[in-house]
């Protein structure tokens, strides 16, 4: 009996999308196209049932500055709060996390020569919240445990893509050493393509975008070796984030089926990407 990867998630995590949710515009002609992208993929994970999502994020100052730069943070807490980015926290669910589980991982990635930082207290931003809402809705509780795990791709240097890659490896090799009999979902999430400030703000570029989903899909290793500027040049500021779905690939098996592929734009001023992805 032991733990196991059934999938994983990858999608897009828009601030405006946890708005547009919270306060009742998901049906406006703007938005609905965006939030049927996910009929499938709500349908999926209610039929797949995870007993734990580990959710691969970047925080956007509410719970790291530049003061506390962790390149690689996993939530070991009992629960994490939803965070005020300064309109209030989003009205979701507190997230109950799985301690027993996520000090498995810390343990088993950093004996892996993972340097993972832990943290035991860490309100989430919409970079968590709004993959939750995407997939799970707007339940009064979270149908499954959560287990944040953070990458800096706010401050340079980020990690690589092939830093991302190998991770994702190593958290597949640690949740199957868990010896317990639990079906766990990966999400990576960010991206795609966005630039929320100079010049080139509102930058959406679909042919990367495009290329990205293909690539993540048949040919990880070669999208890990793509370099950081590539992103910058190509996709935007923000489209560093992308990395963050490598975590996710990493986490399969070498060859996945595509059972849901997403592409919209805009939604705000980002193109939303969104893959589900099973074990082949």
């Amino acid at each position: 009996m032991m733990a196991r990867i059934i999938g994983g998630v990858a999608t897009s995590h828009v601030p405006a999308i946890g708005a547009a949710l919270d306060n009742g515009k998901a049906d406006d002609p703007y938005w609905r196209p965006v939030f049927a992208g996910y009929e499938a993929s709500k349908r999926w994970i209610a039929e797949q049932k995870p007993d734990v999502c580990i959710v691969v994020f970047n925080d956007h100052a509410s719970a790291f500055s530049l003061e506390l730069i962790p390149t690689f943070a996993i939530g070991c807490a009992d629960t994490f709060e939803p965070a005020d980015e300064g309109w209030g926290p989003r009205p979701v669910p507190s997230v109950s996390g799985h301690p027993e589980l996520a000090w498995h991982l810390a343990e088993q990635l950093i004996l892996d020569e993972f340097d993972m930082t832990i943290v035991n207290r860490m309100d989430v931003d919409h970079g968590l919240t709004v993959p939750l809402s995407l997939l799970f809705g707007q339940p009064s509780e979270w149908p499954c445990r959560v287990i944040p795990l953070a990458v800096n791709v706010v401050q340079y240097p980020p990690p690589t893509g092939r830093r991302c890659l190998n991770l994702g490896r190593a958290i597949r090799r640690a949740v199957e050493a868990f010896p317990e009999d639990l079906k766990v979902v990966v999400f990576g999430t960010g991206g795609m393509s966005h630039q929320l400030q100079g010049p080139r703000a509102g930058l959406i570029n679909r042919d990367f975008d495009t290329a990205f989903l293909d690539r993540l899909v048949a040919d990880p290793d070669g999208q890990a070796a793509v370099p950081h500027i590539d992103y910058v040049r190509e996709a935007g500021s923000e489209g560093i984030e992308l990395v963050m779905w490598l975590v996710m690939r990493g986490a399969l098996d070498a060859r996945v089926r595509e059972a849901h592929r997403f592409y919209h734009v805009p939604a705000s001023n980002t193109a939303v990407g969104h893959l589900v992805l099973e074990n082949a």
